[in-house]
């Protein structure tokens, strides 16, 4: 019962969760002999849906022959991300649908056009940083984190300074903001 009742909190512990987090990368390595990230699996869907379109065409690509694309359980973690927070803000009484939440219309207004074409750039730059980086936020700074890769925690602190940055300079908390 009481794992129930910490299901249906708006906020989790972060430490039962970054323990949760911990046990599930360990599994990652145990059983797949392979750490736990998610880029990867966006690599994989685009490989499928190329496939679909030309598959003879993506399967000459030398990027897909080390990256097979293929539903497995890394590619998985798409829908288990997806599924888990619906059913977490579904538990919490959450869930609502929004296409401009109230801080992006407080400083950009509530322009739907705007706002999904912000989110549509940002993931693509987002994509193309994290294969660039070898890896996602959760691929080095989780993954690489536990395994003590030095590449992997610098990796992350800058995504983190990066992150903190833009978010400082597009909300107005320095500077003068892009809006």
């Amino acid at each position: 019962m009481v794992v129930f009742g910490m299901l249906t909190q708006v906020s989790w512990s972060p430490y039962i969760a970054g323990a949760g987090i911990g046990l599930l990368s360990c599994l990652a390595l145990v059983l797949a002999d392979r750490p736990l990230g998610c880029s990867t699996a966006f690599v994989k869907a685009r490989g499928l849906i190329g496939k679909m379109i030309n598959a003879e065409k993506t399967e000459r690509m030398a990027y897909y022959r080390d990256i097979v694309p293929r539903v497995d359980w890394a590619f998985m973690i798409i829908p288990g991300i997806i599924i888990g927070a619906l059913l977490s803000s579904l538990l919490s009484g959450t869930f609502h649908v929004t296409w401009v939440p109230a801080l992006w219309g407080s400083v950009f207004g509530n322009n739907v056009v705007l706002r999904v074409g912000a989110a549509l750039i940002g993931g693509i730059l987002l994509g193309i940083g994290a294969r660039w980086a070898g890896g996602c936020t959760s691929g080095h700074g989780i993954s690489g984190s536990i395994q003590l890769s030095l590449a992997s925690m610098i990796t992350a602190t800058c995504f983190f300074i990066g992150g903190i940055i833009v978010a400082m300079l597009l909300y107005r908390v320095i500077g003068v903001g892009l809006a």
